[in-house]
């Protein structure tokens, strides 16, 4: 999983970059200050709780109506526990992990007209997150861009939609020399869903497993069989 976890990591830097760079910064993200009035802080803030508490009742709407079975070593069971898990991200309307790079990216960058600084941003916003460029991409993006200036003879600006072209298409050759293609994210997307689906499942088996068995050591359940886990249904302690 872990290798999975990073290549999809990758390429999901990789192409949200290119999409967001080349973008000039005028993408509109999603915020509770879109072009609306001036708010009071209390304001803003009693509209965070409710849109937070609202996305909370949504999800627990969701896991109310959809049956889960606990086995992780169950095929369809881990596939139907990332599809509850899907429809509870879309009707909760929450950002799923390709969308809050993608967001991440738009929002920290939106503004900056040139694309060192972009690059510089990134850098740091993915230290700020304690992440480690382990494949030296921010490296190799940055000695494209130097090689674009190098050829231009003078900074690279996000407008310039000609010599913009030029990095994206050395990114792309980054890319390639990763072995990462645009075509394949779906694919990879799907098997690491897959394998987050069945390390949630087992990480909820042992926490259920852990419960039962303490329940079981009080004198007044002593008498009492653990009950499969794979029959429970957890929309009853909902």
């Amino acid at each position: 999983m872990a290798l999975a976890a990073r290549l999809v990591s990758r390429s999901r830097q990789l192409y949200s970059v290119q999409a967001a760079l080349a973008n000039g910064g005028v993408t509109q993200v999603r915020s509770f200050a879109k072009e609306a009035a001036p708010v009071s802080g209390d304001d803003l803030l009693k509209g965070i709780f409710f849109e937070v508490k609202k996305k909370f009742e949504t999800a627990l709407g969701v896991l109310k109506k959809e049956k889960i079975t606990i086995d992780p070593d169950d095929p369809t069971a881990v596939a139907n526990y990332a599809q509850v898990m899907r429809t509870v991200r879309e009707k909760a309307d929450l950002l799923s992990d390709s969308q809050r790079i993608k967001y991440t990216i738009e929002t920290f960058t939106k503004g900056i007209p040139d694309a060192r600084t972009y690059l510089d941003t990134l850098q740091q916003l993915r230290k700020k997150n304690g992440l480690i460029d382990d494949m030296g991409i921010e490296d190799m993006m940055m000695e494209a861009l130097e090689k674009i200036e190098k050829e231009i003879k003078k900074p690279l600006m996000r407008n310039d939609r000609k010599n913009m072209g030029l990095l994206l298409a050395e990114f792309d050759k980054i890319n390639k020399k990763l072995g990462f293609r645009k075509e394949d994210l779906p694919k990879i997307e799907e098997e690491l869903e897959m394998q987050i689906a069945k390390a949630e499942l087992t990480e909820l088996k042992k926490e259920v497993v852990e419960a039962m068995e303490g329940q079981l050591k009080r004198e007044e359940f002593k008498d009492e069989e653990m009950p499969d886990v794979r029959k429970l249904d957890i929309r009853n302690f909902l």
